[in-house]
């Protein structure tokens, strides 16, 4: 009997010694997750809700409460344009609804750029910032950029033409923005095929000198590809310069000074009769 009991107390103390062996396990896995969860969120920042797309929309749609939906998004890496408060992005006693600018992908951020203001239509004007104006371009594939250029890109613009008989090329504008693309101004809508016109926004003196450079000689394009790392050095060059052609200065020729020559007339009948006489002054 004592036999017995002496068994049963051996494989209790063995079952017990092997449960709290593996609840100290569990812990220590358990704290393991606990440092490395809080590892990952002082890395990650603190998450805040913000509004996201839904589902895919396209250039035009009205923007509806169903369209959108919150998420968790680190707060040190939010941009600075997204919508976080549903009060902001639909306003109460809104003219309109706000329009989608471009077309969309589910889950992306809603931010102010890829949407109107509250009842302002989706078009080229809600493009152009304050004191700009939309100046359309005629362009060819001679253009340089009619067949690759896209709403939002930025392009210099040079002009050619002749200038006192010479064939002059010179860069008028530098890294101006393209904001439509025959009639599409938004990234996704551009046509298959070659552009026609391209629209820029431009100042109002800007206007007026693209509006005599299309009038006075021909327009050529090339795409900017890093805006930050664009020159405003205006660049001319005409034929002779490209051709390495050095004008020769006209020769200055000393005018020739006539000798004075003095005479005195006597007339002897009806002869007149001229002498030359030395000059007095």
């Amino acid at each position: 009997m004592r036999a017995m009991f002496f068994l049963v107390l051996v494989i209790g103390m063995a079952l017990a010694g092997g449960a709290v062996y593996m609840v100290q396990q569990r812990i220590a896995e358990t704290e393991v997750l606990l440092e490395r969860e809080r590892a990952f969120n002082a890395e990650a920042g603190k998450l805040v809700q913000v509004y996201v797309f839904a589902k895919p929309l396209q250039y035009g749609d009205a923007l509806k409460e169903e369209d959108v939906q919150l998420i968790y998004w680190p707060e040190k890496t939010l941009p600075a344009s997204i919508f976080r408060d549903k009060a902001l992005l639909f306003p109460e006693n809104a003219p309109g609804p706000r329009y989608v600018m471009r077309a969309t992908e589910a889950f992306e951020p809603v931010l102010s750029s890829r949407v109107t203001e509250p009842g302002e239509l989706a078009g080229l004007t809600s493009k152009l910032q304050p004191g700009m104006r939309a100046f359309a371009i005629r362009v060819t594939v001679a253009s340089g950029v009619s067949a690759f250029v896209q709403p939002d890109d930025y392009i210099d613009i040079n002009w050619t033409g002749d200038i006192k008989g010479n064939l002059t090329s010179r860069t008028i504008l530098s890294s101006i923005q393209v904001i439509a693309v025959d009639k599409a101004f938004n990234e996704g809508q551009t046509s298959t095929g070659d552009a026609k016109t391209i629209t820029v926004a431009a100042t109002q003196k800007q206007v007026v000198l693209l509006t005599n450079a299309q009038a006075s000689g021909q327009l050529s394009m090339s795409l900017v590809g890093d805006v930050s790392e664009a020159s405003n050095e205006l660049i001319e060059i005409n034929t002779n310069e490209m051709l390495g052609i050095v004008e020769e200065a006209p020769v200055e020729v000393a005018p020739v000074v006539a000798e004075k020559v003095c005479t005195r007339k006597e007339r002897k009948g009806t002869e007149v009769i001229e002498t030359v006489i030395p000059c007095t002054n």
